[in-house]
């Protein structure tokens, strides 16, 4: 993701939430909540639910979310650098690695939703989310081979192979980190092209710390979302398990009163 006021013609915010933009969302599992509250709670399901890391079905839905999800975030770079600009735009890693002054062909950009609703513009982020830490790219890769261990970790280990929203979740998440890590690799930065309520200001000339005064003055890209995503989805699991608990809990209490 990056912000809209970069040197760009609209700004980027990475990725989630790229490979950065990314780190927030791989992390969201080891909050305070406990992570067993990921595990199937009630008994019947605990009884017969294994550890998701020996379950074929809990890695089944693992993989197949995460493949179409990073499918789908490269396709849509892809076609994005290939149709929004005049002219495709073909970018070569050795002149965008390590150069956050490296400036895309200027376009007008597609309106996609109108009025205003959002817009297609091509910007790239060597930065993370909203574009903190440019040109800091090898330190979000190795951040983001650590949160994708993580996660694969919590999955393994804290989830059941009956939290299938959990498995949703957390896929989502890795496909957001790693569609923005291939882009770092081998683009040499995070290549966004969302921009939400273009040309939408502020009121009562109200302004981001950046300078910018529209409602959403930053460009992302679908893993940022997908990031994003996940973490709610993850949040979702955790809060829906958590009142399972306490509904089972209060039964339990129930029975033994009687």
């Amino acid at each position: 993701m990056t912000s809209a006021d970069s040197d760009t013609p609209a700004s980027t915010t990475d990725s989630a939430a790229s490979a950065g933009s990314e780190a927030l969302v791989v992390s969201a599992p080891a909050e305070p909540t406990a992570p067993s509250a990921l595990v199937a709670p009630t008994a019947p399901a605990a009884f017969n639910a294994i550890p998701a890391w020996r379950s074929p079905a809990a890695w089944c839905v693992l993989f197949l979310v995460f493949m179409a999800a990073v499918s789908l975030d490269l396709w849509s770079k892809d076609w994005a650098f290939r149709t929004v600009a005049p002219q495709p735009v073909v970018l070569v890693y050795e002149q965008v690695s390590g150069n956050p002054g490296y400036s895309l062909p200027w376009h007008p950009g597609v309106t996609a939703i109108a009025p205003d609703l959002l817009d297609f513009h091509l910007v790239l982020n060597h930065g993370a989310v909203f574009g903190i830490g440019q040109g800091r790219g090898p330190l979000f890769i190795a951040f983001t081979v650590l949160a994708v261990c993580t996660a694969l970790w919590v999955f393994g280990k804290h989830t059941s192979s009956r939290s299938h929203l959990s498995h949703i979740g957390l896929a989502l998440v890795l496909a957001g980190g790693v569609g923005n890590m291939y882009d770092r690799v081998a683009v040499g930065a995070v290549r966004d092209f969302l921009h939400l309520f273009p040309h939408r200001e502020l009121p009562w000339g109200l302004h981001w710390p950046g300078g910018s005064n529209e409602w959403f003055p930053w460009v992302f890209n679908i893993a940022d979302s997908e990031l994003i995503a996940g973490m709610l989805i993850l949040m979702l699991a955790i809060h829906l398990n958590e009142r399972r608990q306490a509904m089972a809990a209060a039964g339990a209490a129930a029975r033994v009163v009687k």
